[in-house]
């Protein structure tokens, strides 16, 4: 787990551990319509990563329904609160079983 309001952080993070995990959780908040960086990263990453949002996005002001993260991930879930989390760690560990599985 890790969290920090900052872009380059989040982008070192995922390189650090780019050999040593099966997956990963993002809630790029603020970075969600302007995080290329970020974006950049979670598309050379091996394993699958999903972008969580407890909000729906869509339904808040219109400049926030684009995610220039989506076309990174594996997936996005959002509009659940909290259980957007516990929704999204379900389908990382299933999507990562499967994977593993073929």
């Amino acid at each position: 787990i890790h969290q920090s309001n900052h872009e380059g952080v989040l982008v070192d993070h995922f390189h650090q551990y780019i050999d040593s995990v099966d997956g990963a959780l993002l809630n790029p908040a603020g970075l969600t319509q302007h995080g290329v960086s970020l974006h950049d990263a979670i598309k050379a990453m091996p394993f699958p990563v999903l972008e969580i949002h407890m909000s729906n996005i869509a339904a808040r002001e219109p400049w926030r329904d684009h995610s220039i993260i989506a076309p990174a991930v594996k997936a996005t879930i959002q509009g659940l609160g909290w259980r957007s989390y516990t929704a999204g760690l379900r389908a990382l560990v299933e999507t990562v079983r499967e994977t593993k599985a073929t």
